[in-house]
């Protein structure tokens, strides 16, 4: 079984240990993604413990049923993070000290959900962090959005566009990034023919017929090869 496949599984049973492990492993992925975002008004150590944020919930979300390097997912994960941290901290000018606060109490919520089987109340989550409650719902406010969903940011020909219409747009255009990196890391995993066929089926839009011509096969060879790729392709999805 793949190292990190392993640990993402025993994270997944409650092993914070291994959690922790997956982390530092994956401190260079988050430095690496960080440096995209350099003089955009953040400091690099604040862009770190988001990006970290990010990385904590690939881990979390991660399903190691499927055949995807964990880098491949956890890329877009990290990424969004920054994105709207970045996004909202243009909004609201929020200290360092509230932003540390309002991380370790994630790192803090995610330990004490899984400890005791429940969310913890913010009175325990305080009284663990060693931090007033005032403090802590401040700090956690401070992190939340900001602005309504439904704010109009401009008007183009005529209609409104919502601040919610924007995040939608960016939201499908990373779904499509993670979409192209899953897609490849499937067809990597087809051999040199497979590869051509879906190529030209799907890529090319040829007819089996046409494919059958390129490749020196039949129609019917075509048509099998297809249906098999597709039933692998599905069953790795």
């Amino acid at each position: 079984m793949d190292h990190t496949i392993a640990l993402i599984q025993k994270s997944h049973e409650g092993d914070e240990e291994a959690k922790a492990q997956l982390v530092e492993e994956n401190v260079g992925l988050v430095w690496c993604i960080v440096k995209r975002f350099y003089n955009r008004g953040a400091e690099a150590e604040d862009l770190f413990q988001i990006g970290s944020i990010g990385l904590l919930k690939a881990i979390d979300k991660f399903d190691v049923s499927y055949d995807v390097k964990f880098s491949t997912y956890a890329v877009p994960m990290i990424s969004g993070e920054i994105k709207r941290f970045l996004r909202d901290d243009g909004l609201i000018k929020v200290s360092r000290s509230l932003k540390e606060i309002a991380y370790k109490a994630y790192l803090v919520q995610e330990e004490l959900r899984k400890k005791w089987g429940r969310e913890p109340t913010l009175q325990e989550l305080a009284d663990y962090m060693g931090v007033e409650k005032e403090e802590l719902v401040m700090a956690m406010e401070a992190n939340a959005e900001v602005e309504s969903l439904h704010k109009t940011i401009y008007q183009k020909d005529g209609h409104e566009i919502q601040l919610m219409d924007k995040l939608k747009e960016q939201e499908v255009r990373e779904d499509k990034v993670l979409d192209r990196m899953l897609l490849k890391e499937l067809l990597d995993q087809l051999g040199k023919d497979e590869r051509q066929l879906i190529f030209l089926r799907y890529f090319a839009n040829k007819t089996q017929t046409e494919v059958g011509e390129i490749m020196g096969i039949s129609q019917v060879q075509v048509s099998r090869t297809e249906k098999k790729i597709l039933k692998k392709l599905r069953e790795q999805i």
